[in-house]
């Protein structure tokens, strides 16, 4: 098991949603923590865009993992996002994003919070994972997919970027 299943529940895997602007993005994923954790939409809006300000979270290829700490937030906890249609977020490739995962850690998480984008940044850079993530029919077999990504598995198919 990766440390993403663990904060990974399938109520948070959102396929093709439609939105046209990181800023809506957010504005949704603050709405599914609000309906999953209680937490106010507007802390998590809040707490992503701070985060955003300092430097675009896209990674490049396609994928972006904005991720922000929540005060009184216990554990961390994910989303991922497809989109129905890729979104501009100032990656470094300049490339529009299409697939998004959303972290959000507790105040003080900083070493947890270091690995779980490790993980998350090495996930990503397999070719043929983002690929697959973006042919997957539903929710459920994204779900599937991420949880049975492992560091080995991605390390025998030299397929990165």
């Amino acid at each position: 098991m990766n440390l993403i299943t663990q904060l990974l529940p399938l109520s948070n895997v959102i396929v093709d949603l439609e939105a046209t602007s990181k800023k809506h993005v957010f504005e949704q994923v603050g709405l599914l923590f609000e309906n999953t954790l209680h937490i106010a939409p507007n802390q998590v809006f809040d707490s992503l865009f701070t985060r955003e300000k300092l430097g675009s979270t896209g990674l490049g290829q396609g994928v972006a993992i904005p991720h922000g700490r929540i005060k009184g937030l216990h554990k961390a906890t994910a989303a991922f996002i497809r989109m129905k249609e890729s979104i501009q977020f100032d990656a470094p490739d300049g490339r529009p994003v299409g697939l998004i995962c959303i972290l959000l850690v507790p105040e003080k998480a900083t070493d947890e919070h270091l690995q779980i984008l490790s993980e998350l940044a090495q996930m990503f850079s397999v070719k043929s994972f983002r690929e697959n993530l973006l042919t997957c029919k539903d929710a459920a077999e994204i779900h599937q997919l991420i949880s049975n990504w492992t560091a080995n598995a991605s390390n025998q198919h030299n397929t990165t970027v």
